[in-house]
């Protein structure tokens, strides 16, 4: 019962500084909204553990609910690093055109 309510006032407080962060203008509407869901989904996870315990049983695993919540979480994660790195490298690709285009503008008109 400590760990929920320790864990519920993680959340709160993520939410809070959530809001903070969209009053302030520092991420956009629908990364506000992503992260409102997000939070708002583990707060209701960490509130009904036992069912998910129970569905968890009734499927055959034989981990516990928050065992399997911990293995979707990681997963998710790392769908999300691979999501990641995939729009750095399309990043880095942008910088390489736009600086070798630079260079070359640079050099027509040092050359002319």
């Amino acid at each position: 019962m400590i760990q929920q309510i320790l864990a519920l006032l993680v959340i709160v407080f993520f939410i809070s500084r959530l809001f903070w962060q969209k009053r302030k203008k520092q991420i956009s509407g629908g990364e506000f909204l992503f992260w409102l869901i997000f939070w708002v989904m583990a707060a209701m996870s960490v509130l009904f553990l036992r069912k998910i315990d129970a569905l968890v049983a009734s499927l055959g695993f034989s981990g516990s609910g928050i065992e399997v919540l911990l293995y979707m979480a990681v997963a998710i994660l790392f769908y999300f690093i691979f999501r990641l790195r995939l729009r750095l490298e399309k990043i880095e690709k942008n910088i390489t055109l736009i600086i070798r285009e630079m260079a070359h503008i640079n050099y027509k008109q040092n050359d002319h």
